[in-house]
């Protein structure tokens, strides 16, 4: 199970974090990994956690300023990044130019989308996994699983209709190990969560109490 910690923007110190993900990771068979924000990339990936950013622009080297470049991403350290979070939408035909420039930097990709259908379509671009997340659910505490796990299986369904090399992750409320069980008994293949550790006063405590069932 693959758990990927979104920092977003709050307002957490981001090495604690990543060491906490870092600790953590030592002792449990689930995959962790990190998303902090881009000024904090090296930082991050300097701790050995596995990072990644929390997007990357369809561009390449040249004229694009306070635009985000896959290159410079992955120099920093990341391993991989989100792309398309709902906090962070782009057009379909840019999310296709973010999944070719991360694959040509050598970034593993997580294409998040809304519903099932923008599932399909995302998997039809190739990246190495994609994420339902409502977005009215995110940060709500609430998760996919719990709320409407038809969604999840449907996504399931849908990326493996297109492309069944395509991962399947589960986002939005995801906040208790019990929520990943779930997402996994529907077919997930990993989730990404955010508040439920970035906000927590003891972040290494937070991801033990996620991972444990696991």
């Amino acid at each position: 199970m693959f758990v990927l910690v979104n920092l977003k923007t709050y307002p957490c110190d981001p090495i604690e974090v990543a060491e906490a993900v870092s600790d953590v990771d030592d002792r449990t068979d689930a995959r962790l990994a990190v998303a902090p924000q881009a000024a904090h990339l090296e930082r991050v990936a300097e701790t050995g956690v596995e990072t990644w950013a929390q997007h990357v622009d369809p561009i390449d080297h040249g004229s694009n300023t306070g635009h985000t470049l896959a290159e410079s991403v992955a120099d920093a350290g990341a391993d991989g990044t989100l792309i398309n979070h709902s906090e962070q939408r782009l057009k379909l035909a840019d999310v296709d130019g973010s999944v070719r420039a991360a694959e040509r930097a050598g970034l593993e990709t997580v294409v998040c989308a809304n519903n099932p259908a923008q599932i399909g379509a995302a998997a039809a671009l190739g990246p190495d996994a994609v994420a339902v997340e409502p977005p009215e659910l995110i940060g709500t505490g609430t998760p996919v699983s719990q709320a409407d796990p038809d969604v999840v299986e449907d996504a399931v369904d849908a990326a493996s209709s297109v492309n069944s090399a395509v991962s399947v992750l589960c986002g939005a409320g995801i906040s208790t190990g019990d929520d990943i069980v779930a997402a996994g008994d529907l077919g997930a293949e990993g989730v990404l969560l955010a508040s439920g550790v970035a906000k927590a006063d003891d972040p290494a405590a937070a991801l033990e109490d996620l991972v444990e069932p696991l």
